[in-house]
């Protein structure tokens, strides 16, 4: 198993990272919350969770320990592969899904793309002893994990080497489209939305 990859960021793109280790790029799948930590050229260290499939061979990369660890617990749950895992990590931070599978919160899970009520209650029996208690107390249940989609978009477009100024056009172009969602806003969704406004403008 690979437990981690170190090294300087290569490249960024909306769904993934090329971290260099050794002279070599290694291609890690990350969430919106997890690139928008990182920066070209910079170092950085990823948690990473390898999935084998019979023709591929995916990393995912994780900003630490316990995000890779609820990654793999997620997967445990009949149904649950690694893009919806990766998808409810990028909507709830570990803690946000414990405490909603703790007290039988459906509301945050069909907050995820692609889970509807009855893969939410089927989510809950199945994953209830296995996430453990919540560990800290300043996350709310479905508390998104940063401060706000516009802050987190804005830093993902930075990330990927746009100009301040082209990011603050960027997320002023998405902001009817984040605002018409219910729920919270899926910062991966508004990413895409934002690079397509930027692409039509050069």
């Amino acid at each position: 198993m690979i437990a981690f990859v170190s090294g300087p960021v290569a490249a960024l793109a909306p769904d993934s990272a090329v971290v260099e280790v050794g002279g070599i790029g290694i291609a890690v799948q990350c969430s919106p919350n997890t690139l928008s930590g990182l920066r070209m050229g910079q170092q950085t260290k990823l948690a990473t969770s390898l999935v084998v499939r019979e023709d591929s061979l995916t990393l995912y990369g994780f900003a630490d320990d316990d995000e890779r660890g609820t990654f793999e617990l997620l997967q445990t749950a009949s149904g649950v592969g690694p893009r919806l895992a990766q998808a409810m990590l990028a909507t709830h931070s570990p803690d946000a899904l414990r405490r909603a599978i703790a007290t039988g919160d459906e509301k945050t899970l069909t907050a995820v793309p692609g889970i509807g009520k009855r893969g939410a209650q089927k989510l809950l029996l199945e994953l209830k002893d296995r996430l453990g208690e919540p560990l800290g107390t300043g996350t709310g249940i479905g508390a998104p994990v940063s401060t706000g989609w516009r802050d987190q978009l804005h830093a993902a477009l930075i990330g990927l080497g746009y100009a301040t100024r082209e990011a603050d056009e960027a997320v002023s172009a998405v902001a009817p489209q984040a605002e018409a969602a219910e729920g919270t806003p899926q910062v991966g969704q508004l990413l895409k939305a934002a690079l397509q406004t930027l692409n039509r403008a050069r």
